[in-house]
């Protein structure tokens, strides 16, 4: 029978273990983290036990942000050099972060509206409405506004980033100029147009995606794209219709602190169809 004491036997284990416990002279969990920047990033302005959950909710959902950012930018560059199967590997990347996105509400939701109404007006006009991530990340996906540049018009450096992507071809885009390299015929005005507008739905375009779809074991890698895209358009429609019923929950119908109009806002944008002939072929087949 061992009778050391419990934390006697704790210390013996890391010990065979051969665990590093010394950290002044090599690099720590906490020093590759930055966990210093990390965890004092978080600066209440209101007396309330509420905020700390508003604050980190956001900032966690900012860095999901980020990496998703990350790998659209590369699933973009290898769809433009051909290289299917890591955009796959990326894309879905994507789509599981926007999981992690949703499930965020989850814990937001947590918060009642006199918990919330406490909190307001500390928050003054800022809104998450404003997030430069989140207006690249519906760029990037293809929903175009150029009102949408003008929050960001006091960070110069902010606005170059936004107005990049508002500039640049979408995800979409850049797979239908793929389609077409396949030798898929798509009108013209489909594959050089001004990026900066919302993509029109096309005819051509679905005929092609119809070809792919109808004989999924000739174009399997572009059969796959197709459902990853919507995979992808999926999961970010649950992410935003997270988004209005955590809203109509916490505030009602209240206008949101951005200006907008709140929850009817929100379920305009619910509308928003990001890959329209992947989502109409399917009556057609």
């Amino acid at each position: 029978m061992n009778t050391a004491r419990p934390e006697a036997r704790g210390e013996e284990i890391v010990r065979e273990e051969g665990a590093q416990l010394d950290f002044s002279q090599s690099m720590s969990y906490g020093d590759y983290l930055h966990l210093d920047a990390l965890l004092g990033a978080q600066h209440p302005l209101s007396p309330t036990h509420n905020e700390l959950l508003f604050i980190i909710q956001h900032q966690t959902s900012e860095l999901w942000m980020k990496l998703m950012l990350h790998e659209l930018h590369a699933a973009l560059d290898n769809l433009r050099a051909d290289a299917l199967q890591p955009a796959f590997k990326m894309l879905s990347r994507v789509s599981r972060i926007l999981e992690q996105l949703v499930h965020a509400w989850d814990v937001l939701a947590t918060m009642t509206p006199s918990e919330y109404t406490a909190l307001r007006p500390y928050l003054a006009s800022s809104s998450g409405f404003q997030s430069w991530q989140y207006r690249c990340t519906e760029f990037l996906l293809g929903n175009k506004n150029a009102a949408m540049l003008r929050p960001h018009a006091h960070r110069p450096e902010q606005l170059a980033t936004v107005e990049a992507a508002w500039r640049a071809p979408s995800l979409y885009d850049e797979a239908l100029r793929l389609l077409a390299r396949r030798g898929l015929p798509i009108a013209p005005d489909s594959l050089e147009r001004d990026w900066t507008q919302p993509y029109a739905a096309s005819e051509s375009v679905e005929r092609a995606w119809l070809t792919v779809y109808r004989a999924p074991e000739q174009h399997w890698d572009l059969y796959q794209l197709g459902e990853e895209l919507v995979d992808l358009e999926d999961a970010f429609r649950l992410w935003r219709f997270r988004h209005v019923t955590t809203v109509e929950r916490v505030i009602g119908f209240k206008r949101g602190t951005g200006g907008t109009g709140g929850v009817p806002y929100l379920r305009k944008m619910l509308d928003t169809v990001l890959f329209p002939e992947l989502w109409t072929l399917r009556t057609d087949l």
